[in-house]
């Protein structure tokens, strides 16, 4: 991750939204560092939110069978693992939700997926949402009244994961932070405009980038000369096991348990 800094520092560094599409384009886009997994994100959610839309209209029954059943709820989150990453998909009926969610992964996954390799960033991706949904199980702690049986869905815990890791790089390699500052700042502030938005998971999305990025880029010197890869797989598997004892230690006081 520390080679070839220099060709991220423009924060509008994306590639054509024809490697979403183009059978061709893909396989020349992951051969060069292309946002492939980027785009198959992109183009899973708004399946996903399709779906979610037909059975709205068609077939209610199915769609609330679906929302119950995948989005994230902290009182879940020892029982019904398969929550954590089927929130990741799962969007609001609001198109909007998914349309500013996918605009700003577009904004700064390309660049972190060529900087560090495909599977390297579809590591942060899921991890930061690991953090996202523990963030909210961690304010249900705090505020068990209200925090335990809420809900949250949407990939933007793991979009402010990605947001973090950006900042770290910028910081990293000297770059003008300035544009990101702002734009993570307006992301921030969302809540406090826009009701039901759960800025839990953006803090705890957030943090889980930055803390891994800053891992990559500054962790102990004893493994700086591996292997990005290796790297990112001490490195992960040493936030998710941080993030699943403290969900587990949250859980001690589950009201289901």
């Amino acid at each position: 991750m520390q080679n070839g800094f220099h060709g991220f520092s423009n924060f509008n560094n994306r590639s054509p939204l024809r490697t979403l599409v183009d059978p061709q384009a893909i396989k020349r886009s992951w051969r060069s560092g292309g946002p492939v997994i980027t785009g198959s994100v992109i183009v899973l959610c708004v399946s996903v939110w399709l779906v979610e839309t037909v059975f709205r209209f068609l077939f209610p029954g199915l769609f609330s069978l679906m929302m119950n059943g995948g989005i994230f709820a902290p009182v879940y989150s020892a029982t019904q693992p398969w929550r954590y990453v089927t929130s990741l998909f799962m969007h609001s009926p609001n198109f909007l939700h998914v349309l500013f969610n996918m605009m700003a992964l577009w904004s700064v996954g390309p660049m972190l997926e060529r900087l560090m390799g495909h599977w390297q960033y579809l590591g942060l991706y899921l991890i930061s949402g690991l953090g996202g949904s523990a963030g909210l199980v961690l304010w249900a702690v705090i505020q068990p009244s209200s925090g335990w049986f809420s809900a949250a869905y949407g990939a933007s815990g793991a979009i402010f994961g990605l947001f973090g890791a950006v900042l770290a790089v910028f910081r990293r390699i000297g770059a003008d932070i300035r544009p990101m500052l702002i734009w993570i700042g307006v992301n921030f502030l969302m809540p406090f405009v826009i009701s039901g938005i759960a800025w839990q998971a953006h803090v705890g999305g957030f943090i889980t980038g930055l803390a891994l990025t800053e891992l990559l880029t500054h962790g102990p010197a004893l493994l700086r000369g591996k292997k990005f890869s290796v790297r990112m797989w001490i490195y992960g598997g040493f936030c998710v096991a941080v993030l699943v004892a403290t969900i587990a230690a949250c859980n001690t006081v589950n009201p289901l348990l």
